[in-house]
């Protein structure tokens, strides 16, 4: 078995709102594709938590968590992730609770530092400027606590949540998260879907500094990458522009909805080399080209699974390249 073969495919849907479209059509996409990808076998199904972008519709993460575990059998659904310091540490663990009680076995707690939003939006979610700086370990602390089983005297307890040990996974995209989750035993996983510069670095001391501990013996690394898989080379890099028009409205501070593909961008060599950038780990092509490249990404990162996000206008162009996938896997 080859080590593509033997490694967990996963998805992280960004829920994307199309051109035109609504959150109510996001919602149904995301609701389809998690059924699908269920079916082709792909191990967990994460969303994540972003604020006043008009482009993405997953702000109440949680929320859609449980819908799309309502709607799903086996798949794990959880968060890709939720930016702790965003929200009271207790707030977290009773909706993170009452997900693992209502969906046992089948809830991730993905967590994360930035605000997921702008300045002017953190202000409107009270979040302190400096939140996540320096606090996160002691509110990462502090949530554990309310999800473990209840310490003697404890005053406080998560109803729902206490005693669930619904299992925690650190993001990031630079080494404060990895050398966090090596210190506590914990999962990683890496943002290289939008912020590839860092990965081999944090992998390195995430593995180099891991001390095993009750939720594992040896490093679990998970690596976010963008895929776009289609029919044919040529037509993955068309669909792929729907990608790259999103980094670049995001560079130049407009509206970041799903567009349709295009032939041809419209951009400067300076925007095109940040859009580049983002987007660095990116497999796109068709199906000889994305087996080949996904097994040379494994092979290089040694990651214990991928977590797939297929960023394409059509949702049945995304259902098609995440079967792709799946299959450039077998």
């Amino acid at each position: 078995m080859s080590a593509l073969a033997s490694t967990a495919l996963s998805v992280l849907d960004l829920a994307p709102i199309r051109q035109g479209g609504s959150a109510a059509e996001t919602f149904q996409d995301s609701v389809s594709l998690a059924q699908r990808t269920e079916q082709l076998g792909y191990q967990r199904y994460w969303l994540a938590e972003h604020h006043n972008i008009d482009g993405i519709a997953s702000a109440a993460t949680a929320v859609l968590i449980g819908h799309i575990a309502g709607q799903t059998s086996r798949i794990r659904v959880g968060s890709g992730g939720i930016m702790l310091p965003n929200h009271p540490p207790l707030v977290v663990a009773e909706q993170f609770g009452t997900l693992e009680t209502l969906y046992p076995g089948r809830i991730d707690l993905g967590l994360g530092r930035a605000p997921g939003s702008d300045g002017a939006t953190m202000q409107a979610m009270r979040r302190h400027p400096h939140a996540g700086v320096d606090d996160f370990p002691a509110q990462l602390n502090e949530l554990r606590g309310y999800l473990g089983d209840p310490a003697p005297h404890q005053r406080v307890k998560a109803v729902p949540g206490q005693g669930t040990h619904v299992p925690i996974w650190l993001l990031g995209s630079s080494g404060f998260s990895a050398q966090l989750a090596a210190k506590l035993g914990l999962p990683f996983a890496f943002a290289a879907q939008f912020a590839p510069g860092y990965l081999f670095e944090a992998l390195r001391l995430y593995r180099e500094n891991f001390q095993p501990s009750e939720h594992l013996d040896a490093p679990y690394a998970t690596v976010g990458l963008p895929v776009i898989a289609a029919e044919s080379d040529a037509m993955a890099e068309y669909l792929a522009t729907t990608a790259q028009q999103k980094f670049l409205n995001l560079i130049r501070g407009k509206p970041t909805v799903s567009l349709p593909p295009v032939e041809q961008l419209d951009w400067s060599p300076m925007e095109r080399a940040q859009v580049e950038q983002f987007l660095g780990a990116a497999i796109i092509g068709g199906p000889d080209t994305v087996k080949n490249q996904l097994a040379d990404f494994q092979e290089r990162t040694g990651a214990n699974e991928l977590m797939i996000n297929s960023d394409l206008y059509d949702h049945q162009d995304r259902l098609r390249s995440y079967q792709i996938v799946a299959e450039a896997a077998q």
